[in-house]
């Protein structure tokens, strides 16, 4: 029993000198299957476009489409909830995706206080499926689970006249 903690210190040390030695060729290889793992992750949830208001409005009227608005705080704990366990699920991801323009915003910093006015924010997060023109579909505050967003979405696309794409 003793002996394992020398083991797992010399497997880390030969972790360590491996990294030392591999060629060119072979680091550029690592970092490109780092690069497609962190790609694969993040494409499992939501894609939001961030802080640009105008792409999303633009984007909406040139596919047809209705946003989803998603106004935050970088403060606000459901928020941070939100981003990490809701719109990171890969059914969620795939439906939004396919059917919203996607835009997350923070509410104290570029467009977000405007926005904030604009749609009169009480508080953080706030979820709004709007028109291409920006006028308000539906919207709901606060952290919602996964089940709950997907029966949220439906509703905003029914309500908009959309059919949800498969």
């Amino acid at each position: 029993m003793t002996l394992t903690p020398l083991y797992t210190l010399l497997f880390a040390f030969g972790s360590l000198f491996t990294c030392h030695v591999i060629s060119g060729s072979e680091t550029e290889s690592v970092k490109t299957a780092a690069v497609s793992t962190i790609v694969e992750k993040k494409e499992s949830g939501i894609q939001f476009i961030e802080q640009d208001w105008d792409k999303a409005l633009k984007a909406a009227h040139d596919e047809n489409k209705l946003i989803f608005l998603d106004i935050y705080a970088t403060w606000c704990g459901p928020c941070k909830m939100l981003k990490q366990n809701t719109f990171t699920d890969s059914a969620v991801g795939e439906f939004f995706n396919k059917n919203f323009i996607n835009i997350s915003v923070d509410g104290e910093k570029g467009v977000g206080p405007q926005l904030a006015q604009q749609y009169s924010i009480e508080g953080y997060p706030t979820l709004i499926v709007a028109d291409e023109t920006g006028k308000i579909i539906l919207y709901t505050a606060g952290y919602i689970p996964a089940d709950v967003l997907m029966q949220f979405a439906n509703e905003a696309l029914k309500r908009g006249g959309r059919k949800p794409n498969s």
